[in-house]
């Protein structure tokens, strides 16, 4: 993903501290990168459609169709939702250290709240807090930056857009047989 100030702008939280809003952050050589609070609010808004995911599992159509693109535009079925909740979860683990995982499991993923985490894992409340933080700030980073299919945007991952490059034709200026030249 390309973070410029349009991307972002949405995002960021109004009262953060460290970018006031503006969701770019300077870094060196005069370049910005998204603040903590943009990859916090990508993280929540996953995490968000993963949670309806769930919820509305018994109520889930077993195949959508879905038309691919390319030059024969054939269709193809698939089960989105569920392709979701297992993408969101396979990725996290993938992306996330040994400390964050029983953290991620047990308050993302089972629900629980702060004091049966902390309790559950032997940690201190501050720690519990910054581990949490620390998870969304990694997620979002990775489900924005998830090649070549995203997860988030959430709309463009459940409207079965494709991702592939335009190419156009090249165009032969140059005549080659003489016969074939328009004469004015």
């Amino acid at each position: 993903m390309h973070w410029d100030r349009s991307n972002v702008l949405g995002l960021a939280k109004a009262s953060c501290n460290f970018c006031h809003g503006y969701g770019l952050l300077p870094v060196l050589r005069g370049e910005e990168s998204p603040c903590h609070c943009v990859f916090r609010a990508i993280f929540r808004a996953c995490y968000r459609r993963f949670r309806e995911c769930v919820a509305l599992g018994a109520h889930t159509n077993p195949i959508t169709w879905e038309r691919c693109g390319g030059p024969s535009g054939y269709r193809a079925y698939s089960r989105k939702r569920e392709e979701y909740m297992a993408d969101f979860y396979l990725v996290s683990q993938r992306a996330l250290e040994d400390e964050e995982k029983p953290v991620f499991r047990y308050h993302f993923m089972l629900g629980a709240d702060w004091k049966a985490c902390c309790q559950r894992l032997k940690i201190d409340r501050g720690m519990y807090f910054h581990l949490v933080y620390s998870i969304e700030n990694r997620l979002g980073r990775v489900f924005a930056e998830l090649a070549p299919y995203p997860l988030y945007p959430v709309a463009e991952y459940f409207s079965g857009m494709d991702r592939y490059d335009v190419q156009r034709a090249a165009v032969n200026t140059r005549v080659q047989d003489p016969s074939l030249r328009l004469t004015a």
